[in-house]
């Protein structure tokens, strides 16, 4: 979100879905998913990871935890590859609910009240994590219960980011 909101590379805020819509006159993913935030997502995951395995290199007791450098070990290359994977799957696992709240009429950036807020509330939180957890399941051995404390886990991480990043105003709802 605050790579999103900095003044730097404003060719590529520009909506996805280039403002078209389908035959139902609905967007496609709506204004706020851009190429900046796509692509920036691919790039801060890649920085992300690499600087995570320099952090698990710093304290062995992290690297020893670490299911991914246990199978692959922990290098620069391989760190900004996975990092890359995971930001990507990041990015692309948010379209399909995005398609989906526009066809069912939420307005991008928008929740909605009672049921469907609250079911789309938990979906906006786990959708991409479905996607970097699902990446993670090909790159090592996790079981069922893992994938699901995984998401788990990460749904009330996002939830308290979203909360700090809402406290802070940078982001517009919660």
């Amino acid at each position: 979100m605050i790579f999103v909101k900095l003044p730097i590379c404003k060719a590529l805020k520009k909506p996805m879905d280039c403002g078209k819509c389908l035959h139902d006159g609905k967007r496609l993913f709506g204004e706020n998913k851009t190429w900046k935030g796509f692509f920036g997502m691919i790039i801060l995951g890649g920085g992300s990871q690499v600087l995570w395995g320099a952090v698990c290199s710093a304290f062995p007791i992290l690297e020893a935890q670490n299911q991914l450098i246990a199978v692959h070990g922990n290098s620069f290359s391989l760190n900004l590859n996975i990092g890359l994977f995971f930001g990507f799957a990041y990015a692309i696992f948010e379209l399909p609910n995005s398609f989906i709240k526009r066809r069912l009429g939420i307005m991008s950036g928008k929740t909605d009240k009672g049921f469907k807020g609250a079911l789309f509330y938990v979906v906006d939180q786990i959708d991409s994590l479905l996607g970097v957890v699902l990446c993670l399941s090909m790159l090592c051995h996790i079981s069922f219960l893992q994938y699901w404390l995984y998401i788990l886990v990460g749904f009330f991480t996002h939830s308290a980011v979203n909360l700090i990043l809402y406290a802070l105003r940078i982001r517009r709802n919660i």
